[in-house]
């Protein structure tokens, strides 16, 4: 039998820490949950478990990100034609991941209920968890302006998006905390009803001056990023094309809808999630993301999925690749590319906005 080459041991390893924590939270919930247990039941060190997460939380979050990116997605058998009937899908996806009132703490369907006092224990996760959301409401406004295109020029449905996030967030933190109060069918019906509401909104970029560059560099994804995948749409980021690739810290997330906004239409925009601590972070990233795009998967048709592919960049190679050596939360970074060439970068806040809008 072949030996294991070490990326192949450490990738065996973390699947079976990430197998084992998620049977200790199931078993004993995520209060209770030991590393040292957790490394008992994977037959690892318990130092074979930190040098994958550096802790309980973060091993928590990799779990709730795996399972949310494993929901079966399905394509709708009559697509949506209307706002109105998207949002009656995405929030039956999304109730339909509730857990059951008869159904204890130690239930599978329950394990993501101290999910959001994890958030709230520190700035280190509040902070990227507002910008996390920011971005699924962008992500679901885009969607719905793709099947209900604002009257104004500069008009959106990002508020509105907003709106149906808070429902749909709120009915799951009540299900946790409140077992039986919440009706699925009344919040469907809500987010249907929301579909009509004008609130008024539009977008105006922020007044920012980054640093833009002109150049000629060539561009070509880094060894390993090729394959990346598309978070939202679920398959390949194919890097390689032209478009504005935008390198945004945790911190700055909601700069990726400065870059679909200005680019051209029809141009492809890739927002490279980044973040200084991504053994932690990103996993977290990952959950909040696939909570909101397996839903939109499966309520709006293709043609409507939003114009902003999302990819993690966990190792910081492509936001190398993009200019920015050493990745942080505060990070934008953004480039041009145009025949397989690096033709604007830009750098700081207003970046990605800077890239997009460039002649």
């Amino acid at each position: 039998m072949a030996r294991l080459t070490r990326a192949e041991t450490q990738e065996r390893n973390r699947a079976k820490v990430l197998d084992a924590a998620r049977a200790e939270f199931a078993e004993r919930g995520y209060r209770e949950a030991k590393i040292d247990d957790i490394a008992d039941r994977a037959e690892l060190t318990r130092g074979a478990v930190y040098s994958n997460f550096p802790g309980k939380r973060a091993l928590y979050f990799a779990v709730l990100a795996d399972l949310a990116e494993r929901v079966p997605v399905t394509a709708p058998e009559e697509p949506a034609l209307t706002v109105r009937e998207a949002l009656a899908e995405v929030a039956r996806a999304w109730v339909t991941r509730l857990p059951l009132a008869t159904e204890d703490e130690r239930q599978p369907s329950r394990l993501s209920m101290h999910l959001i006092p994890e958030i709230l224990a520190d700035e280190v996760t509040r902070r990227p968890y507002a910008q996390l959301m920011q971005l699924n409401a962008v992500l679901l406004g885009l969607a719905m302006e793709r099947l209900r295109p604002p009257k104004e020029p500069d008009g959106r449905l990002v508020r509105l998006a907003e709106s149906v996030l808070t429902v749909l967030q709120g009915a799951t933190q009540l299900s946790a905390a409140a077992p039986g109060f919440v009706e699925p069918f009344n919040v469907i019906r809500v987010c249907e009803q929301l579909a009509g509401l004008d609130l008024g909104d539009r977008w105006a970029p922020a007044p920012l001056l980054p640093r833009v560059r002109e150049t000629a560099e060539p561009w070509s994804p880094p060894p390993g990023t090729v394959d990346a995948i598309d978070a939202v749409g679920g398959g390949p980021a194919r890097l390689e094309r032209d478009g504005v690739v935008a390198v945004l810290g945790l911190h700055r997330l909601s700069a990726a809808e400065d870059a679909v906004r200005a680019a051209p239409a029809g141009a492809e925009v890739t927002a490279v999630v980044a973040t200084g601590a991504p053994k932690e972070l990103l996993p977290l990233a990952r959950l909040v993301i696939a909570e909101l795009s397996t839903c939109l998967r499966q309520a709006f048709p293709r043609p409507a999925w939003p114009r902003l592919r999302v990819v993690y960049d966990e190792s910081g190679a492509l936001a190398a690749a993009a200019g920015a050596a050493e990745p942080g939360d505060d990070t934008e970074v953004a480039v041009l590319v145009r025949s397989g060439r690096i033709v604007v970068r830009a750098e700081g806040y207003g970046a990605a906005h800077a890239a997009a809008q460039h002649p």
